[in-house]
Protein backbone atom coordinates (compact mmCIF):
# COMPACT_ATOMS: atom_id res chain seq x y z
CA UNK A 1 0.00 0.00 0.00
CA UNK A 2 3.00 2.30 0.12
CA UNK A 3 3.07 2.52 -3.68
CA UNK A 4 1.01 5.31 -5.18
CA UNK A 5 0.31 3.09 -8.22
CA UNK A 6 -0.68 -0.58 -8.10
CA UNK A 7 -1.98 -2.86 -10.81
CA UNK A 8 -3.47 -6.33 -11.21
CA UNK A 9 -4.69 -8.32 -14.21
CA UNK A 10 -7.93 -10.29 -13.94
CA UNK A 11 -8.46 -13.33 -16.15
CA UNK A 12 -12.13 -13.57 -17.12
CA UNK A 13 -13.71 -16.45 -19.02
CA UNK A 14 -16.65 -15.14 -21.02
CA UNK A 15 -17.40 -18.35 -22.94
CA UNK A 16 -18.88 -18.64 -26.41
CA UNK A 17 -21.88 -16.36 -25.82
CA UNK A 18 -22.10 -12.59 -25.79
CA UNK A 19 -21.81 -11.51 -22.17
CA UNK A 20 -21.92 -8.64 -19.76
CA UNK A 21 -19.78 -9.74 -16.81
CA UNK A 22 -20.08 -7.85 -13.52
CA UNK A 23 -16.55 -7.34 -12.15
CA UNK A 24 -17.49 -4.89 -9.38
CA UNK A 25 -16.61 -7.41 -6.66
CA UNK A 26 -13.20 -8.01 -8.26
CA UNK A 27 -12.61 -4.25 -8.34
CA UNK A 28 -13.57 -3.93 -4.66
CA UNK A 29 -11.29 -6.82 -3.67
CA UNK A 30 -8.40 -5.27 -5.59
CA UNK A 31 -8.96 -1.91 -3.90
CA UNK A 32 -8.97 -3.47 -0.42
CA UNK A 33 -5.39 -4.56 -1.07
CA UNK A 34 -4.16 -1.76 -3.31
CA UNK A 35 -5.78 1.35 -1.85
CA UNK A 36 -6.11 0.69 1.87
CA UNK A 37 -8.09 3.70 3.09
CA UNK A 38 -6.69 6.14 0.51
CA UNK A 39 -8.47 8.28 -2.06
CA UNK A 40 -7.57 8.00 -5.72
CA UNK A 41 -8.67 6.64 -9.05
CA UNK A 42 -9.34 3.13 -10.31
CA UNK A 43 -8.65 2.62 -13.99
CA UNK A 44 -10.25 -0.43 -15.58
CA UNK A 45 -8.79 -1.35 -18.97
CA UNK A 46 -9.52 -4.21 -21.37
CA UNK A 47 -6.54 -4.81 -23.70
CA UNK A 48 -8.68 -6.32 -26.45
CA UNK A 49 -9.91 -4.91 -29.77
CA UNK A 50 -13.34 -6.52 -29.34
CA UNK A 51 -14.44 -5.84 -25.76
CA UNK A 52 -15.34 -2.88 -23.59
CA UNK A 53 -16.03 -1.64 -20.07
CA UNK A 54 -19.43 -0.28 -19.06
CA UNK A 55 -20.74 1.16 -15.81
CA UNK A 56 -24.38 0.07 -15.78
CA UNK A 57 -27.06 -1.50 -13.62
CA UNK A 58 -27.05 -5.30 -13.72
CA UNK A 59 -29.48 -7.98 -12.59
CA UNK A 60 -32.65 -6.08 -13.52
CA UNK A 61 -32.41 -6.69 -17.27
CA UNK A 62 -30.18 -3.75 -18.19
CA UNK A 63 -27.30 -6.05 -19.09
CA UNK A 64 -29.53 -7.95 -21.53
CA UNK A 65 -30.93 -4.63 -22.79
CA UNK A 66 -27.38 -3.47 -23.52
CA UNK A 67 -26.67 -6.58 -25.57
CA UNK A 68 -29.99 -6.14 -27.42
CA UNK A 69 -29.19 -2.48 -28.15
CA UNK A 70 -25.77 -3.49 -29.46
CA UNK A 71 -27.45 -6.05 -31.75
CA UNK A 72 -29.68 -3.29 -33.13
CA UNK A 73 -26.83 -0.82 -33.51
CA UNK A 74 -24.18 -3.33 -34.61
CA UNK A 75 -25.90 -6.32 -36.27
CA UNK A 76 -23.88 -9.51 -36.66
CA UNK A 77 -24.29 -9.77 -40.43
CA UNK A 78 -22.16 -9.52 -43.57
CA UNK A 79 -22.09 -5.69 -43.86
CA UNK A 80 -18.70 -5.41 -42.14
CA UNK A 81 -15.47 -5.15 -44.11
CA UNK A 82 -13.51 -6.82 -41.31
CA UNK A 83 -14.49 -10.41 -42.15
CA UNK A 84 -12.34 -12.99 -40.36
CA UNK A 85 -13.81 -15.10 -37.57
CA UNK A 86 -17.49 -15.86 -37.04
CA UNK A 87 -20.07 -14.32 -39.39
CA UNK A 88 -20.57 -10.68 -38.43
CA UNK A 89 -17.36 -10.59 -36.37
CA UNK A 90 -16.46 -7.22 -37.88
CA UNK A 91 -19.04 -5.63 -35.59
CA UNK A 92 -17.05 -6.83 -32.57
CA UNK A 93 -14.17 -4.63 -33.75
CA UNK A 94 -16.49 -1.60 -33.88
CA UNK A 95 -17.85 -2.25 -30.36
CA UNK A 96 -15.07 -0.34 -28.50
CA UNK A 97 -16.09 2.87 -30.29
CA UNK A 98 -19.46 2.59 -28.48
CA UNK A 99 -18.46 0.73 -25.31
CA UNK A 100 -14.93 1.99 -24.63
CA UNK A 101 -12.20 -0.38 -23.46
CA UNK A 102 -11.64 1.65 -20.30
CA UNK A 103 -13.24 3.46 -17.37
CA UNK A 104 -11.69 5.66 -14.70
CA UNK A 105 -13.62 5.70 -11.44
CA UNK A 106 -13.27 7.60 -8.15
CA UNK A 107 -12.07 5.85 -5.02
CA UNK A 108 -12.78 7.50 -1.65
CA UNK A 109 -11.41 6.02 1.55
CA UNK A 110 -10.35 2.89 -0.34
CA UNK A 111 -13.86 2.23 -1.67
CA UNK A 112 -15.18 2.52 -5.19
CA UNK A 113 -17.62 5.43 -5.38
CA UNK A 114 -20.41 4.06 -7.56
CA UNK A 115 -24.03 5.09 -7.59
CA UNK A 116 -26.58 2.84 -5.88
CA UNK A 117 -27.36 0.76 -8.97
CA UNK A 118 -24.06 1.04 -10.84
CA UNK A 119 -21.79 -1.91 -11.52
CA UNK A 120 -18.49 -2.17 -13.38
CA UNK A 121 -18.89 -4.62 -16.26
CA UNK A 122 -16.84 -6.27 -18.97
CA UNK A 123 -18.83 -6.25 -22.22
CA UNK A 124 -17.78 -8.99 -24.63
CA UNK A 125 -19.64 -9.68 -27.89
CA UNK A 126 -16.82 -11.70 -29.47
CA UNK A 127 -17.86 -15.36 -29.44
CA UNK A 128 -14.48 -16.36 -30.92
CA UNK A 129 -12.41 -15.31 -27.87
CA UNK A 130 -13.69 -16.89 -24.63
CA UNK A 131 -10.81 -15.65 -22.45
CA UNK A 132 -10.31 -11.99 -21.57
CA UNK A 133 -8.04 -9.94 -19.39
CA UNK A 134 -8.98 -6.83 -17.45
CA UNK A 135 -6.24 -4.61 -16.05
CA UNK A 136 -7.09 -2.84 -12.80
CA UNK A 137 -4.82 0.04 -11.82
CA UNK A 138 -5.11 2.17 -8.68
CA UNK A 139 -3.55 5.60 -8.61
CA UNK A 140 -3.57 7.05 -5.10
Amino acid sequence: MSDSFTTRVLDVTTGSDERVVDITGDCAAFLRQAAGDRDGLLNVFVPHATAGVAVIETGAGSDDDLLAALHTLLPADDRWQHRHGSPGHGRDHVLPAFVPPHATLPVVGGRLELGTWQSVCLVDTNKDNPHRQVRLSFLG
